[in-house]
């Protein structure tokens, strides 16, 4: 039986809500179709954007959003996309699958789309492609409430008060899609640009994020903070970190539904090792800044895999299964942990795109296994991760160099005083017996909830609800804790309160 000890009495910092956000590029059917579909349609919406969407999203407590990009964000002028629709230009998304963007979708609604989920606005530059005016204008168009030939553009285009920007990206992976660009470069490059995303409020200042490393490029981090220091902390309020899992390789990356269980240990223990990345990356973080004042954004991460059968290869559609519900499950829960350094992270993406939460075909939706971890751990939305660590979890696995452990885990406590536990069963085929043990308290009224199938197994607009959230009741109060039954390849929430 696995221990898995909670001190309860020892708090080790605040996880941000910012930890849940998520990403939204104009690639594939994210934004069209998924998101927006226009005033005209006949699909229920409001100013444009999906109802049903946004209400799902919504329920799950999104925190932040993302946009434009991704590889669009350093080919998009911001310009293009204001002003009566009719006039907007019109361009070849050279990125993602060669189709027209019409830039109907741009400032205006991407904040008309934060005003209906009601989360904080992540806005990413153009450094590849645009100019320092080009960027700077787009921040007086968004926040400046006084006399300028860019405030006087945004109210002639029909909103008066300037908007709430809470973060903006300097460009996007700029060693590679972003300019292919060294470094050294970049660091330069980043301090000249920041200079003019200017803080026209001082009592809402937009929080500036330098690009950071692709997986685990050390050297880029190292040489961009060396480039910005000794004012590191001045220039910059956070820096990025890119992580996608893909089981099979980057060439190959896999189906995203047939799967055996030795590739499903495999994706998992790569997905495990986030870990290695928050913490070495963190590592030098901590010599320029070790005061973690810089938090890490891991504004892209998730599972990437081959896309569906019959589908554009540039729309990077892709199903989801359990298997991409545990990968969820372990990256949240080493955000959770490593909460000191990191402050913010985007799955991507949100709708119909990689690993997303939400599906759409035409005026159906439907909500993926990831969505349903996500509305599990909102929760740890704001609260105090407590520690914790589990003692007796095997490592499990079909190959020496995927190893993973049986059980996962991260606990916090809620402003209502909640104690909030997910716990993840990497095993495909078997459950595991626990114990919670706190280190004073006992547990008063508990409740639980579980995410469980098949490792292969997901939703689809026939079968919406095959895997979803249910109560859980395997689990018994103790004198010291709670005695529970994890099934095998799930997910679990216990909210526990305290004597």
């Amino acid at each position: 039986m696995a221990k898995i000890y909670i001190n309860e009495k020892h708090e080790k910092g605040k996880i941000n809500p910012e930890i849940y956000g998520h990403f939204s590029e104009h690639l594939g059917r994210c934004i069209y179709e998924g998101l927006y579909v226009g005033e005209d349609s006949q699909i229920p919406n409001e100013n444009g954007m999906r109802t049903d969407v946004v209400e799902a999203l919504r329920e799950m407590k999104i925190p932040v959003l993302r946009w434009p990009g991704g590889c669009f964000a350093d080919e998009y002028h911001w310009k293009d996309g204001i002003g009566p629709k009719e006039n907007r230009k019109k361009m070849i998304n050279t990125h993602w699958g060669g189709v027209v963007e019409d830039n109907s979708f741009g400032t205006h609604e991407f904040f008309e789309l934060c005003r209906q989920l009601g989360c904080k606005a992540y806005v990413n530059g153009n450094v590849g492609s645009g100019t320092v005016q080009e960027m700077s204008e787009w921040v007086e168009y968004i926040t400046f409430d006084g006399v300028s030939p860019m405030a006087d553009l945004r109210k002639k285009n029909g909103h008066e008060a300037p908007w709430r920007l809470d973060y903006f990206g300097v460009g996007n992976e700029n060693w590679g899609c972003g300019g292919n660009m060294r470094p050294e470069y970049y660091a330069d490059e980043y301090r000249r640009y920041q200079t003019y995303v200017r803080q026209y409020h001082q009592d809402e200042p937009v929080y500036k994020i330098c690009c950071g490393a692709n997986v685990a490029d050390y050297d880029w981090t190292e040489k961009v903070l060396a480039g910005c220091s000794p004012d590191a902390g001045r220039f910059m309020d956070g820096l990025s970190l890119h992580y996608y899992v893909h089981p099979e390789g980057w060439e190959i990356k896999g189906s995203a539904t047939q799967f055996d269980a030795k590739t499903w240990y495999k994706t998992l223990s790569k997905a495990m090792y986030m870990e290695e990345l928050v913490t070495r990356h963190g590592a030098i973080m901590d010599k320029y800044d070790p005061e973690k004042k810089i938090g890490m954004i891991v504004d892209e991460w998730g599972d990437w895999f081959t896309v569906e059968p019959g589908t554009n290869p540039g729309f990077l559609y892709q199903q989801n299964t359990m298997r991409d519900a545990l990968v969820a499950g372990i990256t949240l829960n080493i955000f959770n942990r490593h909460c000191d350094r990191v402050k913010m992270a985007c799955i991507a993406q949100m709708v119909n795109v990689l690993q997303s939460v939400i599906l759409t075909e035409g005026p159906k939706m439907v909500k993926t296994p990831t969505y349903h971890v996500f509305h599990m751990y909102r929760y740890h939305q704001g609260a105090q991760l407590l520690d914790s660590y589990i003692e007796g979890a095997e490592m499990i696995g079909e190959e020496e160099a995927y190893l993973v452990p049986s059980l996962q885990e991260s606990v916090s406590r809620s402003e209502d005083g909640m104690i909030n536990l997910t716990l993840n069963n990497l095993s495909a085929t078997d459950g595991q017996e626990a114990e919670v043990v706190f280190a004073e308290s006992r547990p008063g009224r508990v409740s639980a909830s579980v995410l469980t199938q098949r490792m292969d197994a997901y939703n689809t607009f026939d079968e919406p609800d095959r895997v979803r959230e249910e109560e859980f009741s395997a689990f018994e109060i103790t004198d010291k804790g709670l005695k529970l039954t994890v099934p095998a390849c799930s997910v679990v929430l216990l909210r526990i309160a305290e004597r």
